[in-house]
């Protein structure tokens, strides 16, 4: 009986054959070192960090920004919320899938709406401390733009300003009324 060599396994990525010294397990297949790599980001994988989808490699981050779930709510890990669609990679095919029909960006929602900006004001993003809905960027004084908390905002014909700017602008003048620490006006 003739010597017959042992049939070599088959790289899926470049069909070649792979040899024991150079060879990773995963997905089902062996496959040579340089190619067993994300097919977006061409990040090295190891069998732990890896995420196979018809037959290509992905790390765990590309997989999930191509073929997970898309919208509001699904972040990147640890909770936060991923705007990151992998399009420096080349992914083009991440758009969100069940996004409402005619939309065209804006501001969608029917939520409270931020006294500044006019736009839907969700829980996560609401000024604590007022009883109308700010967006925490948006709660700043319309003057010198200072950063409001409930103890130091105050409001006037639907904008809000800080002591400071309101006293300034819409305080009592003449004499006797000054801008603070023993000033005295005449305007």
């Amino acid at each position: 009986m003739p010597f017959k060599p042992p049939e070599r396994a088959i790289c899926p990525k470049c069909g070649k054959a792979v040899y024991a010294a150079e060879e990773k397990i995963g997905a089902g297949h062996k496959w040579h070192k340089m190619c067993f790599k994300c097919d977006l980001c061409n990040k090295m994988l190891e069998s732990t960090t890896l995420a196979e989808h018809e037959g290509k490699l992905f790390c765990k981050g590309c997989h999930g920004r191509k073929f997970g779930p898309k919208g509001y709510g699904f972040g990147g890990g640890a909770g936060a919320l991923s705007m990151d669609t992998g399009e420096r990679f080349g992914n083009k095919e991440c758009e969100m899938a069940n996004k409402p029909k005619g939309f065209t960006g804006g501001d969608a929602g029917t939520g409270p709406k931020c006294g500044r900006c006019n736009k839907s004001v969700y829980d996560a993003e609401r000024a604590i401390g007022s009883n109308v809905p700010w967006h925490k960027t948006c709660h700043n004084c319309a003057i010198c733009h200072k950063s409001l908390d409930s103890t130091t905002v105050n409001n006037h014909d639907g904008e809000i300003f800080c002591k400071s700017c309101y006293g300034k602008n819409y305080g009592p003048k003449g004499y006797g009324f000054g801008g603070g620490a023993g000033t005295l006006s005449t305007a």
